[in-house]
């Protein structure tokens, strides 16, 4: 080979060289990867959610906007109306401003202006209530006041499991024979 050649040929390799140290050298470091904590959300208007258990429907909500946490499946639900099936036939309807529903847990809070009513005339009214699927337990806390007939109780906390044909009153309860039902 030439000197021309072989000088072509070195200057060649060196420029190779050259390109393979700057490409080396300048190679972007990989962005940093951020992991979004947010939680992913679907929203929907008028949604209904209700469980059964076999083959019976136990209950069912029923609220104006419906949130749902799309990594854990909990609900939060805005001005919902509801519906609680007894065994005997009888049915517990609930209102109330604002709900929220444990995926995990299966259990149902709701609060603010909260009503219940019993298709055979019972009424509860209290600050929260609370669904225990575990327990199948409805329990009322806060300012708790149920009326059916002639009775009316009143206590800090009160709970049935059978759709409040026997209730368990908890902390101050009062109760008074003989009063109207739509008395206060």
């Amino acid at each position: 080979m030439s000197k021309k050649g072989k000088l072509l040929l070195a200057a060649a390799v060196f420029f190779f060289a050259l390109l393979v140290v700057w490409a080396v050298r300048t190679v972007p470091e990989p962005p940093p990867i951020i992991k979004d904590d947010t939680p992913k959300v679907m929203t929907y208007d008028q949604n209904t959610i209700s469980e059964e258990k076999a083959g019976k429907k136990i209950w069912e909500l029923t609220a104006e906007s419906t949130t749902v946490n799309v990594d854990n499946e909990d609900i939060l639900m805005n001005v919902l109306t509801g519906h609680f099936y007894a065994e005997d036939g009888r049915i517990v309807t609930i209102t109330a401003d604002k709900g929220a529903y444990s995926h995990g847990s299966r259990d149902i809070w709701v609060t603010g202006n909260v009503k219940v009513t019993t298709s055979d005339g019972a009424e509860l009214t209290a600050d929260e209530f609370h669904w225990s699927a575990k327990e199948e337990k409805l329990t009322a806390k806060g300012n708790a006041k149920a009326t059916k007939e002639d009775m009316k109780l009143t206590a800090d906390e009160i709970e049935s499991t059978d759709g409040f044909n026997i209730v368990k009153a908890k902390g101050k309860a009062h109760i008074e024979k003989g009063k109207a039902q739509n008395e206060n």
